[in-house]
């Protein structure tokens, strides 16, 4: 038998991985602004209880308290970053499948804005409002009615109804689909207005993440924007070429994030999991 070489041929394009983009920026408020500083200080400012109208005395209205406020503190507290090098000879011998600004956009998408996502829904669960959570395990049969239930929750709280939206697991969209008195009252278009939207029910957006964004156990979560803030401080992404000691690419970047539910509209966060730890 000849001796024969057969070639072999590799591809330039990359297999890329699966990425989904920013899926928890709908969820959350940009309305305090930390620019120049590491925290921010909010006050919330208290009430007072009703009496009963005297017609005598000089007290009528009441004994008159001073009225307290109280202070949320606020304090960036995830500075993150990532490296990696691309020597030069791998650049050139891959056929291009190396390129430094693909493999930073690749780390970006993968990586860094999942973190960011999973971190947000995590302060949201911590966050939620005393009682706001449902125990109960989804079925086919209850995943509408215990919608229905994280609903009443911010009701009763006296949450506005408008601006609710909800972020979901695949299994409980999946179960929410399969229940019929879902069927009957959802409203699913084809038209979203939102990346990641599947769909609304109630008036409310139903938008869904892989459910290892979620803290362990945590089916859904239903909030409404304004009680969540999650600051984006500095994003910072780099190549160097050619850096000392290095012949090739030097990739970079730093992210500083947070994310804090405000005090007084924690009880516009209710979620379907565990109840929260005692210890």
């Amino acid at each position: 038998m000849p001796s024969i070489n057969y070639a072999l041929k590799y591809s330039p394009k990359v297999d890329e991985r699966f990425k989904l983009g920013p899926l928890t920026n709908a969820l959350i408020s940009n309305q305090f602004d930390w620019i120049g500083v590491e925290a921010v200080k909010v006050f919330s400012v208290g009430t007072v209880s009703m009496n009963d109208y005297s017609l005598t005395g000089s007290a009528r209205y009441g004994t008159a308290s001073e009225l307290e406020n109280a202070v949320q503190t606020m304090t960036l507290t995830q500075d993150r970053s990532f490296t990696f090098t691309i020597d030069r000879k791998s650049e050139q011998d891959t056929m291009g499948t190396m390129a430094a600004g693909a493999a930073l956009r690749r780390q970006i998408d993968e990586v860094v804005i999942p973190e960011v996502d999973a971190y947000r829904l995590a302060a949201m669960v911590a966050g939620a409002g005393s009682g706001n959570y449902i125990t109960t395990t989804p079925t086919s049969s209850n995943a509408y009615s215990l919608f229905l239930d994280l609903q009443e929750k911010l009701d009763e709280k006296k949450v506005p109804i408008g601006g609710r939206i909800a972020i979901v697991t695949p299994a409980y969209y999946n179960l929410l689909k399969l229940d019929n008195n879902f069927i009957k009252a959802s409203d699913i278009g084809q038209n979203m207005l939102i990346r990641g939207q599947v769909g609304e029910v109630d008036g409310i957006r139903i938008l869904k993440a892989p459910s290892s964004y979620f803290p362990e156990n945590v089916n859904a979560i239903l909030t409404i924007p304004v009680a969540t803030v999650s600051p984006v401080k500095l994003q910072d992404f780099k190549i160097h070429d050619n850096p000392p000691g290095i012949n090739g690419f030097l990739c970079e970047g730093r992210i500083r994030y947070d994310a804090f539910v405000l005090n007084n509209k924690a009880d516009g966060i209710a979620y379907l999991g565990p109840a929260p730890s005692t210890t």
